[in-house]
C-alpha cells in the first residue's frame, strides 16, 4: 500500500499548493464553482440539465430515446448515447476551465445542444484518452476518433478505423495509439482480449488476453480494462512509446469478475465491482494490487469523488448510501437515503445513479421523481431537486476557477 500512502502525502501538498493558488485568483477576480447534473429521462428521449447548488431547471434536451450518458473527462461535453436508435446527441455543458498554471478561468454559458449528431449501426462505448475521444459502434466493429475540441470550434473531421468485426467492444486512446476489443471467434466467446492500434490503425505488437473484456477506465495514464479472469492494465511506453499490456489475475478473489471501473484522479486507484455484492479496489505497481471489499447487500451503483481522494461512494439495494475509504479500504460509515431498490428483474429497470458535484452526492431517485442532494462531508441530504417523468442516468459536470 505504499503507493497509495505516498500519494496521499501528494494530496495533501496539492490542497496546500491549491489554497495558495486560490490567494492568488482572488488577486486578479472572483472565484467561482459551478455544478450542473445531466439527467436522463427512463421512458421518454429527453436529457434535462440543472443547476447542482439552486436545483434549478436549466434546459430541457429533446431526443430520440432513453440515453445512456457520458461526460468528458474535462465536463465541457456530455455524450448521450441511443445505441438502438443509430445516434449519439451531443451536449455542450456550458461550463469550460482553462488551466493557466497558477490558476484556472472558469468559463460559463448555457448548456446547448450541439447540432452534430454522431451516427453508427448501434453506438456504444464512448472512452475520453485525455481530450481524444473513441466511439465504438457494436454493430460494425468500426471506431470513430477525435479530438474533444472539435467539437467545439466547427472543426469535426473524424478519422474511422475498422479494426475487428462487429462486437459489444470498446476503444480507449492513449496518445497516437489506440487500444481496442478483440472479437472472439464463435458467438459463444463474444471478446477475447485487447489489441494495440497505431494512428494508421495497423496493429502494434501482439494483443493480450482479455476474455470477455468489459468495462475500462483511466486513472493517470494508465488504463485499466475488466476481464472475465481479472484486469488488464495499459501502460503508455517510455518517451511517448507504445503501451505495454499487463494481465492481473482476480482468482484469488473468488468467485466473480469486473466488468465496470472507475479511475482515481488525485490517487492512482481503480474501483471496479466484482459480483453482484463487492467492489474491488485496484491499485496498479503495488506487490499486493487487489482489495476486495465486501457488501451488506447487492451493490446498485458507486462513484469516486474526485476532489475527495480517498472517498469512494457505494449505494446497495436496501437504500443505503456507503462511504469506502479507499486508503484503509473500509466502509466507514452509512445511511438510508432512498427506499430499497431491488437487483431482480431487467438490468434496464429504473434504478438509482450517482454523480459527484462538487460538495454534494447526486442520486436518482426514479420511483419517487427526484435527485437527491447528499452533502459529501456530512452524508446529510441537503436538498431534493423534482424532476419531471423518471429521472435515470445522471451526469456531473463543473469545477472552479477565476471568473474575470
Amino acid at each position: 500500500m505504499t503507493r497509495i500512502s505516498s500519494a496521499a502525502s501528494n494530496v495533501l501538498a496539492l490542497a496546500t499548493l491549491t489554497a495558495l493558488a486560490g490567494t492568488a485568483v482572488w488577486a486578479e477576480g472572483t472565484t467561482e464553482s459551478q455544478y450542473r447534473l445531466f439527467i436522463g429521462d427512463h421512458a421518454q428521449g429527453v436529457v434535462r440539465a440543472f443547476d447542482a447548488e439552486t436545483g434549478d431547471a436549466l434546459a430541457e434536451f429533446a431526443i430520440d430515446m432513453t440515453p445512456a450518458l457520458t461526460a468528458s473527462a474535462s465536463g465541457r461535453t456530455v455524450f448521450a448515447v441511443q445505441g438502438d436508435a443509430g445516434k449519439v446527441a451531443v451536449i455542450d455543458t456550458g461550463l469550460a476551465v482553462e488551466d493557466h498554471g497558477d490558476h484556472a478561468d472558469l468559463k460559463v454559458s448555457d448548456a446547448a445542444l450541439l447540432d452534430l449528431t454522431l451516427t453508427g449501426t448501434k453506438p456504444a462505448h464512448v472512452v475520453d484518452g485525455s481530450g481524444r475521444i473513441a466511439l465504438f459502434d457494436d454493430g460494425t466493429g468500426a471506431v470513430t476518433v477525435f479530438d474533444e475540441s472539435a467539437l467545439h470550434e466547427g472543426s469535426f473531421v473524424p478519422q474511422v478505423l475498422e479494426p475487428g468485426a462487429a462486437h459489444h467492444g470498446l476503444a480507449a486512446p492513449m496518445g497516437a495509439y489506440l487500444v481496442v476489443s478483440m472479437p472472439g471467434e464463435t458467438p459463444e466467446e463474444p471478446r477475447r482480449g485487447l489489441k494495440l492500434l497505431d494512428q494508421s490503425g495497423a496493429q502494434v505488437g501482439e494483443g493480450v488476453d482479455c476474455p470477455g473484456v468489459h468495462g475500462q477506465a483511466q486513472s493517470a495514464r494508465v488504463f485499466a480494462f475488466g476481464c472475465k479472469d481479472g484486469v488488464v492494465l495499459a501502460t503508455p511506453g517510455p518517451s511517448g512509446g507504445a503501451p505495454q499490456f499487463q494481465h492481473l489475475p482476480t482468482a484469488d478473489l473468488g468467485e466473480g469478475n469486473v466488468s465496470t471501473l472507475k479511475g482515481g484522479t488525485a490517487l492512482q486507484v481503480f474501483l471496479g465491482n466484482y459480483g453482484a455484492d463487492a467492489v474491488v479496489l485496484i491499485e496498479p505497481g503495488s506487490d499486493t494490487p487487489f482489495r476486495k471489499v465486501d457488501l451488506p447487500t447487492r451493490r446498485v451503483d458507486f462513484a469516486l469523488d474526485p476532489v475527495k481522494a480517498r472517498n469512494a461512494y457505494i449505494l446497495t439495494e436496501d437504500g443505503q448510501l456507503h462511504l469506502l475509504d479507499i486508503l484503509s479500504g473500509e466502509i466507514t460509515q452509512s445511511v438510508k437515503v432512498t427506499e430499497p431498490y431491488s437487483m431482480d428483474g431487467h438490468w434496464r429497470d429504473p434504478r438509482p445513479r450517482l454523480a459527484v458535484a462538487g460538495d454534494h452526492i447526486a442520486i436518482t431517485d426514479p420511483l419517487q421523481g427526484l435527485v437527491r442532494m447528499i452533502a459529501t462531508d456530512t452524508f446529510a441530504e441537503v436538498r431534493k431537486i423534482p424532476v419531471a417523468g423518471v429521472p435515470y442516468t445522471i451526469v456531473a459536470a463543473g469545477g472552479s476557477g477565476a471568473s474575470h
